[in-house]
């Protein structure tokens, strides 16, 4: 049977705190030092407890009107990305629509008939249905 050990607080800050002093070239050094048998357990003291567990943290600290911007500026960006689907899904059923209609056309070169077609003039407002 293993024998559990059970390391106090008090201990493991000594421990923590020698090494942040530089008195251990790493966790594993400071764990044979101290017969710490745990391959991680010194690491995880000092993710705990050291000092330099604080630096690799980032703490955002904001007022509720900025938290209700940001709420409100996540539902515009998901509003945005609904709205360049509908219009990735729209230019698609485009293509494939033109595809059809140059088909029917008996036009093979769709491509070419994009690029040689001029078009609509643009006149700033529809056109009114004939008839």
């Amino acid at each position: 049977m293993e024998t559990v050990i059970r390391y106090s607080e008090a201990f493991k800050l000594q421990v923590v705190r020698e090494l942040e002093e530089g008195r251990h070239a790493n966790c594993h050094a400071a764990g044979e030092a101290y017969g710490v048998r745990g391959e991680g357990t010194v690491q995880r003291w000092v993710r705990k407890y050291g000092k330099t567990h604080l630096i690799r943290k980032v703490m955002r600290v904001e007022t509720t009107e900025e938290r209700n911007e940001l709420r409100k500026a996540k539902d515009r960006i998901r509003e945005l990305e609904k709205a360049l689907v509908d219009v990735h899904l729209d230019l698609r059923l485009e293509k494939a629509w033109l595809g059809l209609a140059c088909r029917a056309a008996g036009i093979d070169d769709v491509e070419g008939f994009k690029k040689k077609h001029p078009g609509m003039p643009f006149t700033g407002r529809q056109r009114e249905p004939e008839g």
